[in-house]
C-alpha cells in the first residue's frame, strides 16, 4: 500500500500558480539572468531576457516541481501486517547423552526404543510448541557442550537434536557441570523468562562443580529449574540362565534432582515411560506460557528517492539543452559570410 508522511506537503504544488498571480504590474529591475528558465524567473526583481520560454520547457519545469513536492511530501511504501517475535521466555534444554541413555526401556506401538529416541521424540513437540521463545540445546556426558545457542530458530535447533547421539560427550554424568553451562548462557538475559529443563538418568559422576553449588548459582541468578528423571523402574531382562526383572533406573539419583529443582523454584517429574514424558513436557508447557498477544507492525519502505531523482535529472536535461541551444545561437553564420558572435 502507498501512503504519504507529509500529504500537506502537496499544498505547495500551486506555489508557482500563487507566485504569478501576485506578480506586480510594475517594472522590474534587471537582475541577472537565471541559468535555468522557470517560474522563479517572474519573481519581484528578476528579469527575463531574450525569448519566451516555449511551452514544453515550462511544462517541464513545473513537472520537476511537482515531483520535488511530492519527494518532500515522502511518499511510502507500507507493507502488509508483520507479527514481532514474543518476547517469551529463554528456555535451556539440557539432555543426558552418556551411554546410559541407551537402555531400550521406552515402549512406542508395542516397540522397545532407548531413551535418548524417546527424548527427541517428545521433544520435537515441544521445542515445536514453543514459538516466540528463545530456546536453546546443550548436551552432557562427562562434560557438556552447547549443541544449539538460545535462538529463536526452533525447525534448526529439531535438527541439531536429532543429531546428537549417545556418547558423544563421553561415558560419564556431569550434572553440575551441564547446569553451569546453561546458567552462564541465561544468566545475562531478562530476569522471571529463564528456565532450563535438565533431563537425565543417572547420578553426577564427573566434572568440576557438584550439582548443589550449580543449583545454588543458578538459584542466585533467577532461573528455575525443571527436572526429569527418565527410565523405567522394572524390565524383564533376558540371559542365558532365563529371564529376571531388574530395575534399569537403579543409579536415579531422585533426591538430588528434587533438591535441585526446589532450590530454585521448579519442579521434579519422573518418566517411567513414553506417555509419562510426553505429559511431562505438556505440564511444563502449561507450567511456563507463552505470551501469545505479541506486537505487530508493517514494514515501511521510503520512496521519496525516486521522484527527487527524477526531478533532478529533468531539470538537469533542460539546463543542458539551453546551455546547448545558446552555444548554437552565438555559433550561427552572419548574413556578410562571417560567424556571428552576438
Amino acid at each position: 500500500m502507498l501512503s504519504l508522511a507529509f500529504p500537506w506537503a502537496l499544498l505547495l504544488i500551486l506555489a508557482p500558480v500563487l507566485l504569478q498571480w501576485r506578480k506586480p504590474a510594475a517594472q522590474t529591475v534587471d537582475a541577472p539572468i537565471l541559468p535555468v528558465g522557470h517560474w522563479l524567473s517572474d519573481l519581484p526583481g528578476v528579469t527575463r531576457q531574450g525569448n519566451a520560454i516555449p511551452r514544453w520547457q515550462t511544462l517541464i519545469l513545473l513537472l520537476a516541481w511537482a515531483l520535488l513536492v511530492l519527494a518532500l511530501a515522502r511518499p511510502q511504501h507500507i507493507g502488509e501486517q508483520v507479527q514481532m517475535p514474543v518476547t517469551g521466555r529463554d528456555l535451556m534444554l539440557v539432555v543426558d547423552i552418556s551411554p546410559s541413555m541407551e537402555e531400550q526401556d521406552m515402549v512406542i506401538q508395542g516397540r522397545s526404543i532407548n531413551r535418548l529416541q524417546a527424548v527427541k521424540r517428545v521433544l520435537n513437540d515441544f521445542i515445536a510448541r514453543r514459538r516466540g521463545d528463545r530456546l536453546g540445546l546443550i548436551l552432557f556426558g562427562t562434560e557438556p557442550y552447547v549443541q544449539a545457542p538460545l535462538t529463536f530458530d526452533l525447525a534448526t535447533l529439531e535438527t541439531l537434536l536429532q543429531e546428537s547421539g549417545i556418547g558423544m560427550a563421553g561415558r560419564a554424568t556431569a550434572i553440575g557441570d551441564a547446569v553451569g553451562l546453561a546458567t552462564k548462557r541465561l544468566r545475562d538475559r531478562p530476569q522471571q523468562q529463564r528456565v532450563v529443563v535438565l533431563l537425565t538418568d543417572g547420578a553426577n559422576t564427573a566434572g568440576e562443580i557438584t550439582p548443589d553449588k550449580a543449583t545454588e548459582i543458578a538459584a542466585a541468578a533467577s532461573i528455575r529449574l525443571y527436572t526429569i528423571g527418565i527410565g523405567a523402574e522394572s524390565m524383564i531382562q533376558r540371559g542365558l540362565l532365563g529371564s529376571r526383572r531388574v530395575n534399569p533406573s537403579r543409579d536415579l539419583d531422585e533426591n538430588l534432582l528434587i533438591r535441585m529443582a526446589q532450590q530454585t523454584g521448579g519442579e521434579y517429574f519422573r518418566a517411567r515411560s513414553l506417555p509419562e514424558l510426553e505429559l511431562i513436557y505438556e505440564t511444563i508447557n502449561q507450567l511456563e506460557p507463552i505470551e501469545l498477544d505479541g506486537k505487530f507492525y508493517r514494514p515501511v519502505t521510503d520512496l521519496f528517492f525516486w521522484p527527487a531523482g527524477l526531478a533532478v535529472v529533468f531539470w538537469l536535461g533542460l539546463f543542458l539543452f539551453r546551455r546547448s541551444a545558446g552555444k548554437l545561437t552565438l555559433a550561427r553564420p552572419s548574413t556578410d559570410g562571417g560567424v556571428n558572435h552576438g
